[in-house]
Formats: structure tokens, C-alpha cells, sequence
């Protein structure tokens, strides 16, 4: 089965033709390692974790590339507001998003390299750019020649000058032009305050660095290079990181549509010209949005809800089918309503798995067996909300007591990282403090009918039913419990 994508390079939706059918190549821009990671950054997350699968699914390897940006000014900021090293807040945060990665049902990466460990790349790719005249250095600086790369804007369809009209783009006197953008930067020395204006000189005296060996001194990250000592600008992390481990043309790359531009417009631009002859990226994804009350989830505005949070108050495959329920490319609304539908859904799929007994789940695993219907589905861009509506059609066979589609339906699910669970623990909710207290509720009312105490037991029986629990009273005289 042929796999289509649609390509923003192109803007049209393409035939997936890798460079080598025997390794796909993929690398998705990740996190910065500030602070906790939201519901809209997760979407991104799990769409290319979906794609990811599809791609193991369909070719016999896949390198799967997702860095952690742990040089920036929002880590620094942090660091100097705690008062605290960079490297605690860069690895506190990074296994929070871990293991925020892991309660959405991410399969890891098969690379997530750090950007403070790829400096030197960083440094031999910008002095590629100087010597061939598609960057120059000013003031501790180096900046990329936006006007010295006629392809400039393909990525993202705009011409230079609309482009730098619809960014936030700060104009510094030592640029050449406007639209240049920031390829290294000097760093503040031990007690002055940041060459960036973050006021970094306020820490307590003592190193806030240590990211990296012979990174991190004073109040500022750093590294010795021919312009200075000084730290990358945000792209060049990118572009280094893909070549590292990808090589110089790969086969996709991805990430969040507000990605497009500045940051993969001025990645592709820099990689191309730093390589020559190279391709960088031949497929391009970008996932829509998440929104709230119609406006972008975001920490700027105060309008998100933390991963962990929304794991916390629901079940985590809820979350993660409520991101899967809209086409990856487009708006998706988050709300309480959205998340209680796809538990209803899940509810309703772990249902169908409980008539087939045995049918183990293994997560991460995707039996070869994948229905037809569902994989032509993802196969078609990705098309997620057709996925799960297959998997309603596979969960009616398997409620009549089709034994096969309840294998079909645990395979498909598997390949978009649902239905991981066994239907009992799904039901239970997984809450280990809960399933105790629920267990001594259920001695309790047992111990009422042996009393013959029927009114305490119905008693103990409702108030349960109230809390969302409802106890079942089964034929071979056993009683067990499950969520509602």
C-alpha cells in the first residue's frame, strides 16, 4: 500500500517515494527544555508518532530523529529566576517531557540528541556559510545573507519582504538586512550582564551554566569559536542535528505549523547553501494547531493546560485519541467535552476487546495483521479520523462476538498507539489508591449480603454508582467493579 503525504514543500499531497526503501529517514523539531510541556505542544508529538509507526509498519527501517533545544534565552531566564544552573532546569524539564512522552503513548525516538552536545557541527556549518558569502560576522555576531539565497521563502510560499512584514523580527543596527537572521551570538563574560539584554548579570555570584563540558561559564552559555565566544542562534541546531544523524538529504521532516516560518524557512535556507548540492528535507509535514475557545493554545496567553495535568484528570489514551480525532493538518479544539467523547469512544472499543478474550496487548507492538480499512486510512495522509471510524466498524463485528475483528480492531489500534491496555485494567482507570479503596468497598457490601443486611449493601452499592463506579455481580457468584 503507497503511503501519501501531503508535502507543504510542494503544497500538494504526494506519493511517499524515500530515498532508500530499505531506511526512511524522519527528523521532527522537539522540544526547548524550559518549563512543562502543554496539550498543544503533545499534538504535534503524537501525530508524528503515528506516522512513525505507519512508517515501521510499511518499510523494514526507520531512523526516527527528535532533538531537545537546551540552549535558549527562555532556559536561561528560568535558570537566572531560580537561581539555579541551566543544567538543572534543562534536565528537570527534559524528563518531565519524557515522561510526559510516555502517558501519551510516544513510542521514543530512535535519536533525541541534545543541541549543547553539537556545538562543534553547529561551528563547521556556520563557517561553511562565511567562506562560500551566504553569511558574515559583525559585532560577535553572524548572521545569514537572507538576500544572497534566491530561493529564499519557497518553503513557506512568500516573498522575503512579506515574510519579515508578518514576523517579529528585531532589527539590529549591525544587520545587513533586515531579514537576516541570527546564526551565532556572543555570550555575556562571568558577572556582566547578558550580551542579549536578559539581564542574566542579576544571578547570584556562581556558574548558572554546565550544560555542556566547557559550554556553560558565568551567567551565559558559551563556546569558544573563530567569532567570539558566544552560543548558536535557535536554527542552526536544527540544520546540524539533521545532518549529524540524517545525513545531507533525508526524507521527511516535521513539526508544528507555526514551525513554518521563521524557523524551517531559515533552516532549509541555511542547510542548502552550507551543503550544496544537497536536497535537506524532500517532504515537509506541519500539524495544525490546537486551539481553546477558537484561539491557539498557548503560554503567552495563559490559555494551556499542562500535559501532566490533563493525564492527571483523565485517562491518557483519552487525551491522546482526543488529539487523533481531527486531520493532523488541521485546528483542533481542546476541550472538557472533546476529552469525555474519546473516553466514551475508548470505552465503548475496550468493550468490544472484552468479548474476545486473550487478546493481549503489547505496547508498542503492531501485529502485522492490520486491518485493510485502517491502514488505507493512515496511509492516506495520515487520515486519522477515517482510522477510527474503521475501528468503530471492527468494534460492532466484535461486540456480535467476531472474534477476528476484535483481533483486527486490537491491531489497528496498536498502529495509532491506542488500545494498550487490557479492557479490566482500562476499566478500573489504572489508579492503583483507587482500585484499594474500591476493593475494601466491595468486602464491605459483600459482608452486608452475608448479614442480610440488603439496605446497607444497596446503600454501598449507590454510592459508589455515584462516584463513577459500578459493581458487577457475576454468574459464578464473584463480584468486580469497573469505571462508568
Amino acid at each position: 500500500m503507497t503511503l501519501h503525504l501531503h508535502n507543504s514543500l510542494s503544497r500538494r499531497t504526494e506519493p511517499f517515494v524515500p530515498l532508500d526503501p530499505g531506511h526512511v529517514r524522519m527528523y521532527v523539531c522537539g522540544p526547548t527544555v524550559y518549563d512543562l510541556a502543554h496539550v498543544g505542544n503533545g499534538r504535534g508529538m503524537v501525530v508524528f508518532d503515528v506516522l512513525a509507526r505507519v512508517l515501521r509498519h510499511l518499510f523494514p527501517r526507520v531512523t526516527y530523529v527528535r532533538n531537545i533545544t537546551d540552549v535558549d534565552d527562555k532556559i536561561n531566564e528560568r535558570a537566572a529566576l531560580e537561581g539555579v544552573p541551566i543544567a538543572e532546569v534543562t534536565a528537570r524539564t527534559g524528563a518531565q517531557f519524557a515522561a510526559d512522552m510516555v502517558a501519551l503513548g510516544n513510542l521514543p525516538p530512535d535519536v533525541e540528541p541534545r543541541a549543547t552536545a553539537h556545538v562543534p557541527e553547529m561551528i563547521e556549518m556556520i563557517g561553511r556559510l562565511v567562506a562560500s558569502g551566504y553569511a558574515y560576522a559583525v559585532e560577535g555576531h553572524v548572521l545569514f545573507s537572507v538576500g544572497s539565497y534566491p530561493g529564499y521563502g519557497a518553503l513557506s510560499g512568500r516573498d522575503p519582504e512579506g515574510l519579515l512584514a508578518g514576523a517579529r523580527v528585531e532589527i539590529a543596527a549591525y544587520k545587513r538586512d533586515a531579514g537576516d537572521f541570527v546564526l551565532w551570538k556572543p555570550s555575556a563574560p562571568a558577572g556582566a550582564g547578558s550580551a542579549d539584554g536578559l539581564g542574566l548579570g542579576a544571578v547570584p555570584p556562581g556558574e548558572v551554566g554546565g550544560c555542556a563540558p566547557g559550554g556553560m561559564q558565568g551567567h551565559a552559555p558559551g563556546w569558544d569559536s573563530p567569532w567570539g565566544r558566544g552560543r548558536p542562534g535557535w536554527h542552526i541546531e536544527c540544520s546540524a542535528m539533521s545532518w549529524r544523524y540524517l545525513g545531507e538529504t533525508f526524507d521527511i521532516h516535521g513539526g508544528g505549523g507555526d514551525l513554518l516560518f521563521p524557523h524551517h524557512e531559515n533552516e532549509r535556507a541555511q542547510s542548502l547553501c552550507a551543503l550544496p548540492g544537497s536536497g535537506f528535507a524532500r517532504y515537509w509535514l506541519h500539524n495544525g494547531m490546537l486551539n481553546v475557545e477558537g484561539v491557539k493554545m498557548s503560554k503567552s496567553l495563559g490559555n494551556f493546560t499542562t500535559i501532566r495535568d490533563a493525564v492527571t484528570a483523565h485517562p491518557a489514551e483519552a487525551v491522546r485519541l482526543m488529539l487523533l480525532r481531527a486531520g493532523y493538518r488541521g485546528v483542533l479544539e481542546y476541550s472538557e467535552a472533546g476529552l469525555q467523547e474519546a473516553r466514551g469512544e475508548l470505552d465503548r472499543f475496550y468493550r468490544a476487546l472484552e468479548r474476545t478474550p486473550g487478546l493481549e496487548a503489547g505496547v508498542g507492538v503492531v501485529p502485522h495483521d492490520v486491518p485493510g480499512a485502517v491502514l488505507e486510512a493512515l496511509c492516506d495522509d495520515l487520515n486519522t479520523p477515517e482510522a477510527l471510524a474503521a475501528l468503530h466498524g471492527l468494534a460492532d463485528r466484535a461486540m456480535a462476538g467476531d472474534g477476528a475483528a476484535a483481533a483486527g480492531l486490537r491491531a489497528g489500534g496498536a498502529l495509532l498507539g491506542l488500545l494498550q491496555a487490557e479492557p479490566a485494567a482500562w476499566f478500573r482507570g489504572g489508579d492503583a489508591g483507587l482500585a484499594a479503596e474500591v476493593e475494601a468497598g466491595m468486602a464491605a457490601r459483600i459482608e452486608a449480603r452475608r448479614a442480610r443486611d440488603y439496605a446497607k449493601a444497596d446503600a454501598i452499592r449507590a454510592a459508589w454508582l455515584a462516584r463513577g463506579v459500578a459493581f458487577e455481580d457475576r454468574p459464578d457468584g464473584t463480584t468486580g467493579w469497573r469505571r462508568v
